[in-house]
């Protein structure tokens, strides 16, 4: 058995303890970015563009995010080309979270990597983990709409405003709803 750390525990998938203090200290630092990020209003869009990228793991040109944003880490997220997050947008990055070229993300949408054990004991014990969460390109997810840890997404999807997305979405797929179905595929 190899000794990981909390961190690394976290990054594998595996379960881990959310206080760690690197952990913490990791959050301390991305709380600080949010503080400077979610007072970017006025900033320029070049601006706001160089902000993310200071704290992504990866952001494309053209990539927007409007303020308020809130994230766990931000160095487990990773843009595409010219993806637009409206405002309000929440991201749980415990592990990766992708989002492909030209998605757009309506306000007050959760995209949600992080999960937490079935078992009582282990929550009582703080464990969590986390699922990555992958949304293919030219997505269209409603305002208001969860995305649930461990759910992709496929390519020119589209997901309804408010809806629950607890499974995989084909590619060229609506859904809507809670949990979300499936209405057409292209």
């Amino acid at each position: 058995m190899t000794d990981k750390s909390q961190k690394q525990r976290m990054l594998a998938g595996e379960l881990y303890v959310a206080d760690d203090p690197e952990l913490a200290a990791d959050n301390a630092r991305i709380s600080a970015w949010l503080d400077r990020y979610n007072a970017s209003n006025a900033a320029s869009t070049a601006d706001r563009l160089a902000m993310l990228r200071e704290a992504f793991a990866r952001v494309g040109d053209g990539s927007t995010i409007r303020p308020p944003f809130h994230c766990d880490y931000g160095y487990n997220i990773t843009l595409g080309r010219g993806v637009f997050l409206n405002f309000g947008c929440v991201i749980l990055d415990v592990v990766a979270v992708t989002i492909g070229d030209g998605t757009q993300v309506g306000p007050g949408v959760q995209i949600l990597a992080a999960d937490h054990p079935r078992d009582p004991a282990e929550r009582r014990a703080m464990l969590e983990f986390g699922r990555p969460v992958t949304i293919g390109a030219n997505v269209w997810i409603g305002g208001g709409a969860i995305v649930l840890p461990g759910v992709t997404i496929g390519d020119d999807a589209i997901v309804g405003a408010g809806a629950v997305v607890t499974r995989d979405v084909p590619a060229g797929a609506t859904v809507v709803g809670n949990p979300a179905q499936m209405l057409a595929t292209r």
